[in-house]
């Protein structure tokens, strides 16, 4: 660790991290570290590898734009594609020798005499004038508090950390939850499990997903920079016309998705009872929509079994619901998704006068833009509150954010001993937009509940509009939105404080 204060700490190696230090790095900020608890970069991309992982966004949105690959082998691409990505962009941009893996931060403080972050680590205390959060809102997995759990015989293990020393062959394996993981995993291992148990609390909304190659032609397109740029539009506007018609309010073209997912349906189930069985009873839109081809086709195999009646608890051999039958299991796999609010929320993060965001948060997760906290001077939040996207590629968020991240970097390399916060008004007034936005949305307003929603109901998840919207108000920060200040231990004037680096 460097002794001598550095321009910004990046803490998180995953795509968020990754784009803020290149970002940083090609405006001149040469003096930061990314600290990653795990042995390698690629966030969710490294840590989810059970079988079928895939984006459930075209790989040509689903990458940085200025980091584009010609040469994604699908439509939608898996998991260890994405991950040699994220390992590329760390050899092509020279991040190397700004990375301490294997670091994990216990603590951070916010030092206001010097106008530093004093960040702790299991490996020592590194200082910065900035400190970026990039840990991720999907990081943590959600384990449900089924009784009799512990007492279980068998292998059992969320999807997020599948357990690849465990062979389903000829197994009775048991999926609790109907998720993004479950539609992509349960496709690729019926196949050889002796029995499938698919436990169902809700039905969720599928439309097809059309992967397939991509093919040498279409390559060769993607190399020619006028035609990527081309392509990849088309993929974004296509998507920002859905949430305007449909994906973020109740309208006609929401009922129209309904019916093409139910046409989906029908075409893939047979059985009129298991159709009725994964019929949704509330609104597409209202949780997440998900993407898949063979997920249907799976449940309908004769040795997969559909339990619809909720778990009353678990036995050392199988599962009891609660209208008394006993299902028999070898193996039980959660796909029941991850706690909202990530690392952040889970690492003692101390703001100005000894206030911390765990206390900030006491009512619900809140910053401006997703980005900034109140309280917490020269503290920026990468996929922060309301900036999670239910229907375009949420890197799209992660660049604007960069961008405003950016601009207070610049801010503060010309205010040298500065201190940048977020006025408390700005972030009031960004919630009640939020807010407003909310009321008449697709997930208040769709007849279910979600782990988008806290306990009061309100949804401090997504972002309730366009990615347009989002970006044109946050990719410029504006400086009326902040106050800045010198820290109370340096003398106004610009020789003082700690001078960032200049390009």
């Amino acid at each position: 660790m460097s002794e001598a204060p550095l321009d910004l700490v990046i803490v998180g190696a995953g795509f968020s991290g990754l784009a803020m230090a290149i970002r940083a790095r090609q405006a001149g900020f040469d003096r930061l570290l990314v600290l990653e608890k795990a042995a390698g970069v690629g966030g969710t991309w490294r840590e989810n590898t059970y079988p079928g992982a895939a984006c459930d966004v075209p790989s040509q949105l689903y990458s940085l734009s200025f980091a584009p690959k010609s040469d994604w082998s699908r439509l939608f691409a898996p998991q260890p594609e994405i991950e040699a990505y994220l390992e590329g962009l760390v050899a092509a941009h020279g991040l190397a020798p700004f990375l301490r893996l294997e670091t994990c931060v216990t603590r951070a403080v916010f030092d206001a005499e010097a106008g530093l972050w004093r960040v702790e680590t299991d490996r020592g205390v590194v200082s910065a004038r900035v400190l970026v959060g990039a840990m991720g809102a999907l990081h943590h997995p959600a384990l449900p508090g089924l009784p009799g759990l512990e007492r279980f015989s068998g292998k059992a293990f969320h999807s997020a950390a599948w357990d690849h020393s465990c062979d389903l062959t000829a197994q009775r394996v048991g999926v609790i939850g109907t998720g993004a993981s479950a539609v992509q995993f349960v496709p690729e291992i019926v196949g050889r499990v002796a029995h499938l148990t698919q436990f169902q609390r809700s039905a969720p909304w599928i439309l097809p997903r059309g992967d397939r190659p991509t093919g040498r032609g279409f390559r060769r397109l993607m190399r020619i920079a006028p035609l990527r740029r081309l392509h990849r539009a088309s993929l974004f506007w296509r998507r920002e016309v859905a949430a305007l018609a449909g994906f973020t309010r109740v309208s006609r073209v929401t009922a129209l998705a309904e019916a093409w997912s139910r046409r989906h349906l029908a075409a893939s189930i047979a059985d009129p009872a298991l159709r009725r069985q994964l019929t949704p009873d509330y609104r597409l839109g209202c949780k997440r929509v998900l993407l898949s081809d063979d997920y249907y086709p799976a449940l309908a195999q004769p040795h997969v079994s559909l339990v619809t009646a909720p778990i009353r608890e678990v036995l050392p051999h199988g599962i009891v619901t609660a209208d008394g039958a006993e299902h028999p299991l070898d193996v039980l796999i959660f796909a029941t998704g991850f706690a909202p609010g990530g690392s952040v929320v889970r690492t003692e993060v101390i703001g100005r006068d000894g206030l911390s965001l765990l206390q900030a948060w006491k009512q619900g997760a809140d910053a401006f833009r997703g980005v900034s906290v109140a309280g917490f001077p020269n503290f920026f939040l990468l996929l922060g509150p309301n900036t999670g996207l239910g229907h375009n590629s949420v890197l799209l968020m992660v660049e604007a954010q960069v961008a405003h991240v950016l601009g207070a970097l610049k801010r503060l390399r010309d205010q040298p001993g500065g201190v940048l916060e977020v006025r408390p008004e700005a972030q009031a007034r960004f919630r009640e937009e939020v807010d407003a936005r909310m009321r008449d949305s697709i997930w208040t307003q769709g007849g279910c509940g979600s782990w988008y929603l806290d306990r009061a109901g309100r949804n401090r998840t997504l972002w309730p509009g366009t990615v347009g919207d989002y970006v044109r108000g946050t990719e410029r920060m504006r400086v009326e939105d902040y106050r800045l200040t010198d820290p109370p231990g340096l003398c106004p004037g610009p020789t003082k404080g700690l001078v960032l680096s200049k390009p």
